[in-house]
This record gives C-alpha cells, structure tokens and sequence, in this order.
C-alpha cells in the first residue's frame, strides 16, 4: 500500500497548488467584504456564503468524449472523471479526479463501473479516503458486461480527500452513454 500513499501524496500536491489558487481568489473577495464594515464594528455576513459552504454535490463519468477502456495498468492508478454533469459548490476537481470536502460532514458516493468482458481483464476501483482504501466495485467475467458498483457514507473533516483508485491490472470502458461514474454529495454538517 505504500505505493498508493506515494501517488496520493503526489496528486494531493497538484490539488494543493490549486486550491491555493482558489484561496487567493477567495481571500481578494474577502477583503472587499471587509473594506464594508459597518460604523458599529461588524462585518455584514453573506447569506449567500454560508448557503454555498453548505451545498456540496457533484456527478461525473470518465470520458468527456468518445469511448474506449482505461487500462490496463501495472499498478494501481487514479481515476479522472472528466466529464463533469454538476459540481455544485466545486469540491471536485476533474483535473486530478480528487474530492476535496469543504466541511466538516457526513458525505455519500457512488461508483459505477462498466467493463465489456474479457478473458484476463476484471473491471474494478476502490474509494480511497485521504490515502487509505475504503471499498471496492470487482467483478470478471470472459464475455459480455460488467457493471461492478460501491458506494459509503463517511465522515469527512475540511480537506479531506476522496477519490477512485483503478485496481491493477483491471480494464474500465466508458462512452458517450456514459456507463462509469462516480458522483457524491453532503448529506448533512457535523
């Protein structure tokens, strides 16, 4: 599992220089609000901030065009879904495939897998929490489809990252149906 932490550790620090991008922007508008303080002393507060923080949800599938497989590699890799139907609230990045919670909360996601059969290519991915894998979609069979699925409620704190890890050797195919997915949403704040 070492070699799963050394790739989260690597795709975590992309995720990292931009979200620092992100917060500077963040932090301009933050500092325009403060150029509004009242006579009294108090910042007026956004209704519109804190409804954003509290709205999280995102679903996308693997392929922004076309179709084919993803695979099969020789170790375990990170799956980036690119083509993105919502990202409300922006807590998914389809340029590292990570999701990042904004705040503290139970959370849910989902995966679905599509493999077309295959002789010696299974179809599979496991959700990974902050480098630690959770569960796993497995399935093989030498012909016709495969549609392995998962999913978890979990208890994330603000940063934490979750993302789907392609199992080695293992084959996924998406198309313009597309057929493999993952999506997640907050369910409530803790």
């Amino acid at each position: 599992m070492l070699s799963v932490k050394v790739l989260f550790v690597k795709y975590l620090m992309k995720e990292m220089s931009a979200s620092l991008a992100g917060l500077k922007v963040g932090m301009e508008y933050l500092q325009k609000d403060n150029e509004g303080i009242t006579s009294n002393g108090l910042i007026p507060i956004k209704l519109s901030y804190c409804l954003v923080v509290k709205q999280v949800a995102f679903s996308a599938s693997l392929l922004a065009s076309g179709d084919g497989h993803i695979g099969p590699f020789n170790t375990q890799t990170p799956l980036v879904f690119r083509h993105v139907v919502s990202n409300i609230g922006n807590a998914y990045n389809p340029n590292t495939g990570f999701f990042i919670a904004p705040v503290r909360g139970a959370y849910h996601f989902e995966f679905h897998l599509h493999g077309l059969g295959h002789a010696s290519y299974p179809t599979g991915a496991v959700l990974v929490k902050n480098g630690d894998p959770i569960f796993t979609a497995y399935e093989h069979q030498a012909s016709y489809s495969v549609s392995p699925s998962n999913g978890a409620t979990l208890l994330l704190e603000t940063g934490d990252v979750v993302f789907l890890l392609q199992r080695q050797n293992t084959r996924i195919y998406d198309s313009q149906s597309h057929f493999t997915t993952f999506s997640g949403h907050l369910l409530f704040t803790v």
